[in-house]
């Protein structure tokens, strides 16, 4: 399959067909809203697709990126440079399957502009798989920002009451941290040509460059400040509950599936290769905003009265495990953030996608206006079930993979840490077990709710493939954990290879000769 595609571009193909079909719809006359929908949702399914070639034609034996394309492009070491390692090959397929998803929830939902909402939503998925493919620094910063000009608009244009309020704090926040780190890759690439003699912004060239301990400490700040805000971690996750409780679905979907693991990537990619050293001085604090972050969104996810918010709150809470797995510095650790990313991808999504589906049916989110739905809507009160153990962690299923590798690799980095880490379990259960027991079982709290149907063809094939992914990865995670092995392995060698770092990387109370092994687990 490689040599098949070896001369093909795919993933140029792949990253920008959305773009192409986006322009497409500019010429389609506004009174064609069912065109133009096919027309967005084909774009988006030949996307998936063809990302599913990116999958077998990726080897993953050497660690390196693969199916590479690079040319120049402007001066000063800018160049289009792009390809797929272990790391990133499953968040191109996560964006790739979940935007036709989105698309699909939003047949019904979004009647007004709808030529414009499908134009910004695959200008979006542009965006998020340029982002995921980028091997230079400036391609990557292009396409973080252009992630949100289309998010914005689905926001501010479609969201709900409080859409522009929402809106503006998103884009403030995230503009801020993209400004920081704009000016820290123009630094870089200054130290770079100072060092080496000649320009060069391609990722691995800047991670040789020698930088003192305070200019490295200084571009983590700025390169760190824009990651954590995207995650987000506590406490600069103030715009993402209103972001989502605002967004309408298929926007909320994008951004907790996809959207919030570009901050974790950005550390795994940039943040902790180029800047090791500063890395290792800012773990504690990070690891220990990390561990707030998990109990805080679970204690507040425990109180909330709206379904989205209550989401939302469980993704500060997950995603503060993801990041407390990063900065364990260990193959199992790092591997489990990487498959729990995809984890929650899924499940955080397809419990957007629940909330929506009630939402279309009752108008309302209010979790005290539910109730006995169960009886009304079977088929969805079980999938809706499968989505909610997922994100629970329950054995069998993806999201019990994730958590037990990343729970492994804490332990070993640190005890003390691992174990208030694990009160997301407990807290997952606590809000998930409640939010569904008062939704689907009880009595009917509205007589319009006997009106209640059950879910049709177009949403159940917005459910069904998450919910089938939910229990393959979590039977067969080997399928998707062997193409990340070599990639994970050569990350955290470059990382200790650096002895002098790899002291300092370790978090109080660290084990020594517990964390040191870097041997592959048998699949």
């Amino acid at each position: 399959m490689s040599a098949m595609l070896s001369g093909l571009p795919l993933v140029s193909i792949v990253t920008f067909l959305p773009l192409a079909g986006a322009v497409l719809l500019v010429f389609f006359r506004r009174g064609s809203a069912r065109a133009v929908r096919a027309t967005a949702l084909g774009v988006s399914l030949l996307t998936f697709v063809l990302s599913l070639l990116l999958f077998f034609a990726y080897d993953g034996a050497s660690g390196l990126p693969e199916l590479v394309e690079r040319s120049s492009w402007l001066r000063g070491g800018i160049d289009y440079h792009v390809g797929v390692d272990g790391i990133s090959l499953f968040l191109v397929l996560l964006a790739a399957l979940m935007t036709p998803l989105a698309l699909l929830s939003s047949w019904r939902a979004v009647d007004d502009r709808i030529k414009e909402f499908s134009f910004f939503m695959l200008l979006l998925e542009t965006g998020m798989i340029g982002v995921f493919v980028s091997l230079n620094l400036f391609l990557f910063y292009v396409f973080w920002e252009a992630m949100l000009i289309p998010m914005y608009f689905l926001i501010g244009i479609w969201g709900g009451r409080r859409r522009i309020y929402a809106t503006t704090k998103f884009v403030l926040f995230t503009m801020f941290g993209s400004l920081l780190m704009l000016v820290a890759i123009f630094v870089l690439q200054a130290a770079y040509s100072r060092a080496m003699g000649s320009p060069s912004l391609t990722i691995a060239d800047l991670a040789a460059v020698p930088l003192s301990p305070a200019l490295q400490s200084w571009l983590f700040l700025a390169f760190g400040l824009a990651f954590a805000i995207k995650i987000p971690l506590f406490p600069l996750h103030t715009w993402l509950p209103d972001a989502h409780v605002e967004a309408p679905t298929a926007g909320s979907v994008l951004l907790a599936a996809v959207l919030l693991k570009m901050g974790a990537y950005g550390f795994l990619r940039l943040g902790l290769p180029l800047f090791p050293a500063a890395a290792a001085s800012f773990a504690p604090a990070l690891s220990i905003l990390a561990v707030v972050g998990i109990i805080y969104g679970g204690l507040m996810a425990l109180v909330q009265k709206d379904m989205k918010s209550l989401v939302a709150y469980s993704s500060v809470s997950h995603m503060g495990l993801i990041m407390l797995a990063v900065f364990s510095l260990n193959f199992e650790a790092t591997e489990g953030a990487i498959y729990q990313m995809l984890n929650h991808g899924l499940s955080t999504g397809a419990l957007f996608l629940c909330v929506g589906i009630l939402y279309e049916r009752t108008h309302t989110r209010l979790i005290a206006d539910y109730g006995g739905a169960a009886a009304r809507m079977p088929v969805f009160a079980g999938l809706f079930l499968v989505a909610m153990l997922s994100s629970a962690g329950l054995p069998g299923l993806n999201g019990f993979v994730g958590e037990f590798l990343c729970f492994f690799g804490i332990f070993a980095a640190n005890k003390t840490l691992a174990v208030l880490s694990v009160s997301t379990v407990v807290l997952s259960a606590a809000y998930l077990l409640w939010l569904y027991r008062r939704v689907m079982h009880g009595p009917l709290k509205d007589p319009a709710d006997r009106r209640l149907r059950d879910l049709d063809g177009r949403e159940l094939a917005c459910l069904v493939p998450l919910v089938v992914l939910m229990l393959f990865m979590g039977l067969f995670p080997g399928t998707f954990l062997r193409k990340m092995d070599s990639s994970v392995a050569r990350y955290v060698e470059s990382l200790r290879s650096k002895a002098p770092v790899v002291t300092a990387l370790e978090l109080p109370g660290r084990p020594g000769a517990e964390a040191t092994a870097l041997a592959e687990p048998e699949r």
